[in-house]
């Protein structure tokens, strides 16, 4: 303390850099206790049931989702993007096994990309997630009973990469031919607007049924073509987005459905310790670089799903056409919506 001219005595204010030190590492709390607690449990249980050997039978996974778990924090293509065509492509891997694999992997890695993303303030766009998140919940749930058991597996495979691939031409024309404007924050919506974002989180919550993810993507493109918000505020906001409905997801299967293979378990026993740390980095990287990188590393990521796919299905005519018609499709749907964006705000991120 100390007296002032006026002879009050006044106060010595903590700096505030203390201070901002302090919401620092209080933040940082919220994602370190929740990992560390999930890692004592998994120890735990991996010593007194004797799992230890799942590592060598079911490594590959493992290294896997080393990639996985960077691209589901670090893009807006979740893990399940990189697990489910690894698993069914690569491995031969059933897609309904490859699929709640993929969900309940999302459920701790993304949720833990979820927790960093809080803990260090890293910017999301809340205007638009609570109504995908609405219409994610009837999506996953309408999609898991009613739409999932319907799709053969092959379809399913080339019916995923054709999608994006779209999505990923779309992007690149508009990002490097028509050198779109972005925005950080979206205006208030109105009723319409509203209800078509609920849609695409019912579109969403039914492709993450099918795939194990899809919300994420679905969400993400829509809002950076048709509103121009920049990919470094969507990538985040749909990394929380898929945490939500890959929760969801595994819940439906584990204790509704209980359809959870125990290939299914064991892929995902020796995938926890990885994801864990694995997503939370990538969403730390991903908050350090130019919107234009991200959408780079989508374009590869993309690309490489789709010829992986070709080279490994070597799809008949049926399933060309189909995967044809899915792509042409898409094309369509993002540059409809890329013709309809009329919305521009001053505030720009780089």
């Amino acid at each position: 303390m100390r007296q002032n001219t006026a002879g009050k005595v006044e106060r010595k204010k903590e700096p505030e850099s203390n201070i901002h030190r302090l919401k620092i590492n209080a933040g940082l709390l919220l994602f370190f206790v929740p990992v560390g607690l999930t890692y004592l449990i998994w120890f735990l249980y991996m010593e007194f049931a004797h799992s230890w050997y799942l590592f060598l039978h079911n490594w590959f996974m493992s290294v896997t989702m080393v990639v996985g778990s960077f691209v589901a924090g670090a893009s807006s293509e979740g893990g399940g993007a990189v697990a489910f065509p690894a698993m069914t492509l690569i491995f031969h891997i059933p897609p309904a096994v490859a699929r709640n694999f993929s969900l309940a992997i999302q459920s701790i890695g993304m949720t833990s990309a979820s927790l960093w993303i809080i803990a260090k303030r890293i910017p999301i766009e809340t205007t638009y997630m609570k109504w995908v998140a609405v219409g994610g919940v009837a999506g996953m749930i309408f999609g898991t009973y009613y739409v999932a058991p319907l799709v053969p597996p092959a379809y399913a495979k080339m019916m995923f990469v054709s999608f994006w691939l779209s999505f990923g031409i779309a992007l690149y024309v508009i990002n490097h031919i028509h050198k779109r404007d972005t925005v950080d924050i979206l205006p208030s919506l109105n009723k319409r607007q509203q209800s078509e974002l609920i849609f695409i989180g019912i579109i969403g919550g039914i492709l993450s049924a099918v795939f194990g993810s899809g919300i994420d993507i679905c969400s993400f493109s829509f809002v950076t073509m048709k509103y121009h918000l920049s990919e470094k505020i969507a990538t985040p906001t749909s990394v929380i987005l898929m945490t939500s409905n890959a929760v969801l997801g595994l819940v439906l299967h584990m204790f509704f459905l209980h359809d959870m293979q125990t290939a299914a378990i064991s892929y995902w026993l020796v995938c926890i310790p990885v994801v864990l740390i694995g997503a939370p980095l990538g969403a730390w990287v991903i908050s350090n670089l130019h919107r234009m990188t991200i959408a780079i590393g989508l374009y590869i990521i993309i690309i490489v799903q789709f010829i992986g796919a070709v080279l490994i299905i070597k799809p008949n005519w049926n399933m060309i056409l189909f995967s044809a018609g899915i792509f042409l499709l898409g094309l369509l749907l993002f540059f409809v919506l890329t013709q309809k964006s009329r919305i521009r705000t001053a505030k720009q991120v780089d």
